[in-house]
Parts: structure tokens; sequence; C-alpha cells
């Protein structure tokens, strides 16, 4: 998405040291790695290949969600309507397929899934919506979504702050999609996790789940890990002062079905998703990036994008992230290989 101006406070600091600090030193990584961001996360490299670039005419930035295809390949989605196929070794594009909604106009597509068939799931923010696509672009299906979560006046939601993450759960039986900021007349920072069962090969509304933010931050992009628990990304910008980015572990399980819930405030009895903090992005290596607008850490960009791609030698999780350059010359395509003990 176009991200928003958004500060994120001292109380966020605070409270994602804490977070770290609460998560113990187990499986730490050896003192002294340069590449390492937390104990728990390692930055590999990062590559600019792509930024201002185009392939067939078509816009190569403004990517928004990564997916691993069936063959192997990245599935590498804008959100202004393209998919892309990269090599997942170079990132070098070797093709694009235009998405579009019903009557033939551009998504504001945000959220990626490679279904088991090779079908895509996208989610876009506009109404929202979630639909699949064959692989050649033509609109398959449509799942229904909660009137509540609709962009008002059909629901509470705000435009351009709705489903931003979409990943499908081990099993391949539950899709979910995060909201990325809060409906109207729930507490700020408290955002909802819908998801969808699978049922004779169609998807049906089912729970629902609040997760609090960090003050200031949304949730731009969430992925299921091998054992059912979930990445999420929070983000925020702050103008002058640049973007915050950090990697959570959540876990769904024990958290309170929210979908009857009509207002998450602080008086409701809600169980949220626990989360746990893996990195602040800002305390990766800069590994030499440089950046075109002031950040706290040079490497830091508008990363709206990521998937798992395979686990390394040890057991960690070889984890993919992308920004958005919204078409900016101030901002970068990048991409940035993570290496998670999760």
């Amino acid at each position: 998405m176009r991200l928003r101006t958004v500060c994120a406070g001292l109380a966020a600091g605070l409270a994602a040291v804490t977070s770290l600090t609460a998560a113990g030193p187990a499986a730490a990584h050896p003192p002294g790695n340069r590449h390492a961001c937390s104990p728990y996360v390692l930055l590999d490299r990062f590559s600019d290949a792509l930024d201002k670039t185009t392939y067939d005419g078509t816009y190569t930035g403004n990517l928004s969600a990564l997916a691993v295809d069936r063959d192997g390949s990245l599935a590498a989605l804008g959100d202004r309507s393209s998919l892309f196929r990269l090599d997942a070794r170079t990132l070098r594009p070797e093709g694009v397929v235009r998405l579009a909604d019903e009557k033939g106009a551009d998504l504001d597509s945000e959220g990626l899934v490679v279904d088991r068939d090779g079908s895509r799931l996208v989610s876009s923010e506009t109404e929202p919506s979630v639909r699949r696509y064959s692989p050649g672009g033509e609109i398959l299906d449509r799942l229904p979504v909660p009137s509540a979560l609709r962009v008002a006046p059909a629901g509470r939601a705000t435009a351009n702050q709705t489903f931003e993450g979409l990943t499908l759960l081990p099993g391949g039986r539950t899709l979910l999609a995060s909201m990325e900021y809060a409906l109207a007349g729930d507490s700020a920072g408290t955002v909802r996790f819908q998801t969808w069962q699978r049922h004779r090969g169609r998807f049906t509304p089912a729970a629902q789940y609040a997760y609090r933010t960090d003050p200031g931050l949304g949730v731009p992009e969430v992925q299921a890990t091998p054992d059912g628990r979930l990445l999420v990304l929070e983000r925020g910008f702050t103008a002058g002062v640049g973007n915050t980015v950090r990697l959570y572990l959540a876990d769904l399980r024990h958290a309170t079905d929210t979908a009857g819930v009509e207002h998450l405030t602080g008086g409701s009895a809600v169980r949220p998703v626990k989360k746990t903090l893996l990195a602040d992005i800002a305390a990766c290596p800069s590994l030499g990036a440089t950046a075109r607008q002031p950040q706290p850490n040079p490497l830091l960009d508008n990363i709206e994008g990521m998937t798992i791609t395979g686990r390394d030698a040890t057991g960690r999780l070889k984890v993919l992230l992308v920004s958005d350059d919204n078409q900016n010359p101030a901002q970068t395509t990048r991409f940035y290989r993570l290496r998670v003990r999760a």
C-alpha cells in the first residue's frame, strides 16, 4: 500500500526491547556474528537488482507480496495488478501476468498465496476482497468477506487499511488474511486476522482473531510457518525519520475467536494472539546498503512482502522479504534474505 505516515513512539521501542529480552537466550546465534540482527535472525544478503527496472514493458516495482510457486520459482505481486514470475536464485523476471477485477479494473493487490492446484489467491484492500485466479490471470472464484471488514460505509474498515497479508496454514485447509489497521470502534492497534475453512473445494469464513501491534504500527504481511505459527511483519513510517519494521512470531493457539465480538476494546474479554519479537530490522547490519531518504538504518525501506523459501542445514527458516517502492524515486525495491530460528 501507499504507506501513511505514523509515529512509533518510545512506548513501541520499550515494548520491543522487553519482548526480545523476555524471549530468553535459547537458540541464540554465536556472539559477534556480523550478520546477526538479533539472537534469532540473520541477514544473509540483500539485492537491489530489480530497483527501477521494467520487464516486458511492465514496471517491476510496487511489490507487495511473495510466494513460492509449485515449480520452485517465485511469484511476486505488485500492488498495481501485476503478478511476476521470478527466478528464485537470481530474482530475474521470467514472466508477468496482469490481474483485474470482474469489470477489468486494476486491483490494489496486496496478499498472495499459491494454492496446491497452482491457482493464485490474491487479496485486494480496495473492498477488501480475496479472489482466486488461474496462472494466466483468469478469475475463478471470489471468497465471501464478513460485512464488518468491508470499507465504510459498507463496513467499519478504512480505505487502504484492510487485507494486506494472506497465508495458507499447513495442511491447506485454513486461509488467513490480516487487516493492516484497526476497524472503526476497535481499539487503536488491535487488528483482526480473518480465517476461512476449505470445505469441498470452497473457502467459507471461519474464526477471527485479535492481534495487537506495537503503538503506531500496522501489519503489512503474515506468513504461516511449517508448524502452524505465523511470522508477522509490523511496519510504520515517520516523516524525517524513516521506517520501523519488526518481525514477530505469533501463535493462534489459545487466542479468542472474535468473529462474534462487535467491538474490540480495552473492556473486551478477549485473549489476543500471543506474539514474540524475533528482530527489529533496524538492528540488522547494513551490509553496505544505501537509502534515498532518512532511515534509522540505510538497509530499511518500505518492507511489505514475505515468504518462507525453505530451511538451511541447521533447521533455520529461510525467509525472503521485499520492499514496495511505490514507484517513488525516494524509495527502493529491495529483497532481503534472512535466516530465522523460530
